[in-house]
């Protein structure tokens, strides 16, 4: 990996600061200057995609790349927040600190009786999380979430307060009763309902994957990569035994897809 630190985190963090202020300054950047939160949305959305992809392919240079490019985007929400007079970048900061410590009695309290077992930190943090005037036990669970995502961390923390199921068959026999209701609404044409009844299938599906330890938007992430390289690959024997993939039929492409799924390099 190339060597890029040169000075403390500290004084490189200061160093970032500085910049960001000036490409927002009266002699900065044009674009930087027009910029505001809400326009810098997609963008910090994106960035925090590509940190994802990064860390899953494993390469630590685009991990290092990809975490420097989300860290400019909290500081130049932080510096657009500053020259608001709403906060600074060190307000964050400390409120984080703080938050941290108070939701961690366990690590940083005196009181040598706290509990250090991981099911009683959660179950403490979310405690601490109500006390902190939140109004439901399943409130913090961001809508614009991905649904996937969102559906999960409901989940647990519906959980937290013992609304779970305690083992998988009653989880999955739940799944399967959802995808008898789905095909019922379907088979009557009802599009409304069946709309419903998928989201219900989905919701129920993710449940079974908690319980079983899944993160079920790693494992769908996971399972849309196998189908595309899967699929590129169907594509290249076509095209190498010079067949035109739109004239085949579904039987042919089956045939061809099997030959991949099996072969050494997709027998995963």
């Amino acid at each position: 990996m190339t060597e890029v630190l040169k000075s403390s985190p500290e004084n490189e963090l200061r160093r970032l600061i500085d910049i960001v202020a000036k490409l927002r300054g009266p002699e900065g950047c044009p674009w930087d200057i027009e910029q505001t939160p809400e326009s810098m949305i997609p963008f910090l959305l994106e960035e925090a995609y590509e940190v994802v992809e990064s860390i899953e392919d494993g390469k630590q240079e685009d991990i290092l790349a990809e975490l420097g490019d989300l860290l400019l985007h909290i500081v130049m929400q932080a510096q657009m927040a500053e020259e608001r007079n709403n906060f600074e970048l060190r307000d964050a900061i400390y409120s984080i600190n703080e938050k941290l410590i108070r939701r961690h009695p366990h690590v940083f309290s005196d009181d040598n009786s706290q509990s250090k077992r991981i099911e009683d930190a959660k179950e403490n943090w979310e405690r601490v999380k109500k006390s902190e005037g939140r109004k439901s036990w399943i409130d913090g669970v961001p809508r614009n979430l991905p649904g996937l995502i969102r559906a999960q961390r409901i989940q647990e923390k519906a959980s937290n307060v013992g609304f779970d199921w305690d083992d998988v068959a009653p989880a999955l026999a739940k799944s399967h009763e959802e995808i008898d209701e789905l095909l019922e609404v379907w088979l009557e044409g009802n599009a409304g309902r069946s709309r419903e009844e998928f989201g219900d299938v989905l919701f129920s599906i993710v449940n079974v994957g908690r319980l079983m330890k899944i993160d079920s938007e790693t494992s769908m992430r996971q399972a849309i990569d196998k189908f595309d390289a899967r699929f590129r690959a169907l594509e290249k024997v076509f095209e190498a035994e010079n067949r035109d993939i739109e004239a085949a039929s579904l039987e042919e492409m089956d045939e061809v897809w099997d030959r991949i799924k099996h072969s050494v390099e997709f027998r995963k």
